[in-house]
């Protein structure tokens, strides 16, 4: 990815006939599992734990994809534009279906309710609490889509096609009430003028295998200025936030970027994507779509199956945050549901979550399902996968016992330890000289021996039993003191 300048044609011919409200079934299936991925691109960092806009946290939204108006970005660290290329096979008739999808700023403003009726006025407040929720000023964030379905023969055709739009400013006005159905307030809501410019190309590529050089510019288009001293909370309402691009052919096939053929290694290698990833995004085994991302993903990304729904905040395990939230005061969820009503969704669903769900939160071993199969977790009635010590009737870490020093030495077996000091960390050099009970003895996939030890005098011990957490040490690291 890099700065350059965008050079996309500006004489190609606009494109507003191509224009459409949505795509044709067989196209909008190309984008069912892509879809899923980008929206968690698109509310990536959306609201951060703990979910309300005075954390600290809050302060700084919208890390991703903002492009910002062009009179701004001169003296920003966001673009105004993204760049994304790829390449892609089509056959005679192919269509090609493109979706700019980002999120639009919207200014929420908080008023409290003085009077009855036709007299009734509201006065602009830091907060309004009511029982259930404590309303805050917000900008939250409305989700826009642009689509064009466009024959790839037009793309080749001059300078392709070009599509403008604009978004126009609005105002509206909530009530809200309160228990009884009593207005108490209003929630008044503010968008500004966001323009826009999305210009498509494609270049055929010589050789046999007719493929072409697509290439899709996304670019704001504001006529925003900034005033002197302005700051990036100032541009944000002009700009495309989180945005990123979904593309479709009905007939063809794109060809991966991040691992392309050989015959395409070299022109891919020459393609320019900026701020942007493009990556295949359909179904395993198809290649009729494509995410472009302002977040580098490998291709055929997918939500992992074990995520209970929508957290926001990718950079966290879910586990983790889940028990975090249900941690929260309920003064602290109030806030939280009174600050956005995403905020509000995920502390639910922390509280709502079952015993099962937690359980698949506590982590999965994805990288051996290549060699085990997908089935093959042990929990459904399959086979227990190689590397699980249950699946080897020969290994019994429990009764296994292991030669140190000419005595055998099981669980039950007294040590003295002496860690190794260049395999070992720090902390098990502390435990030098120090006695402990083996309490397991394991072999792993290389053939390797570790024995299992509980410290003595660690108060501990016990629990670390129940749980099953020890020590972990090599057979030349102990000496055998006799049985406990």
């Amino acid at each position: 990815m890099t700065d350059a300048a965008v050079d996309a044609p500006a004489g190609a011919a606009d494109a507003d006939a191509f224009a459409v409200v949505d795509f044709p079934p067989e196209l909008a299936e190309r984008f069912t599992t892509a879809r899923q991925v980008a929206d968690a691109v698109l509310f990536e960092g959306y609201v951060l734990y703990p979910y309300r806009a005075s954390a600290a946290k809050n302060q700084l939204r919208w890390q991703f994809g903002v492009l910002v108006p062009p009179g701004y970005a001169a003296d920003a660290a966001e673009p105004a534009h993204q760049r994304t290329e790829c390449l892609v096979e089509p056959r005679a008739g192919a269509r090609l279906a493109v979706e700019v999808r980002f999120l639009r700023v919207q200014h929420r403003t908080v008023q409290r309710a003085a009077g009855e009726g036709a007299g009734r006025t509201f006065e602009t407040v830091p907060e309004l609490e009511l029982p259930d929720r404590i309303l805050v000023p917000w900008d939250e964030g409305v989700v826009e889509r642009v689509r064009l379905l466009v024959p790839v023969e037009r793309l080749t055709d001059g300078d392709g096609v070009r599509h403008a739009f604009v978004l126009p400013a609005s105002h509206s006005e909530q009530d809200v009430t309160d228990g009884a159905g009593r207005v108490v307030g209003q929630l008044a809501r503010e968008r500004q003028e966001v323009r826009a410019t999305v210009r498509l190309t494609a270049r055929p590529l010589p050789g046999p295998h007719g493929a072409l050089r697509l290439t899709a510019v996304v670019e704001n288009a504001s006529a925003w200025r900034p005033a002197a001293g302005a700051r990036r909370a100032d541009a944000l309402p002009y700009a495309l936030v989180s945005a990123h691009l979904l593309l479709a052919v009905d007939r063809g096939a794109f060809v991966s970027v991040t691992d392309p053929p050989q015959w395409a290694a070299g022109t891919v290698a020459e393609l320019r994507n900026e701020h942007v990833w493009p990556v295949l995004a359909g179904a395993h085994g198809r290649a009729d779509a494509v995410l472009s991302s302002p977040i580098v993903l490998a291709d055929h990304p997918r939500l992992a199956p074990e995520s209970p729904g929508a957290l926001y905040d990718a950079t966290e395990i879910d586990e983790i945050l889940a028990l975090r939230t249900t941690a929260l005061t309920d003064r602290e969820k109030r806030e939280a549901r009174g600050t956005d009503e995403r905020a509000g969704a995920a502390v639910d669903l922390a509280d709502s979550l079952p015993a099962e769900v937690w359980e698949r939160l506590h982590g999965a071993v994805r990288a051996l399902r290549e060699v085990t199969g997908e089935g093959a977790a042990g929990g459904d009635g399959g086979a227990l996968p190689w590397w699980d010590p249950g699946a080897d009737r020969d290994v019994d870490p429990a009764r296994d016992r292991v030669v140190i020093d000419g005595r055998s030495v099981g669980a039950g077996s007294r040590v003295r330890l002496g860690p190794g000091r260049r395999r070992t960390d720090a902390q098990d050099l502390f435990l030098h000289g120090r006695t402990g009970v083996v309490e397991a003895v394991l072999h792993d996939v290389d053939g390797s021996v570790h024995l299992a030890v509980t410290v003595d005098g660690d108060p501990g011990a016990d629990l670390w039993r129940i749980q099953g957490r020890f020590r972990y040490f090599q057979p030349d690291e102990l000496t055998p003191l006799g049985e406990a």
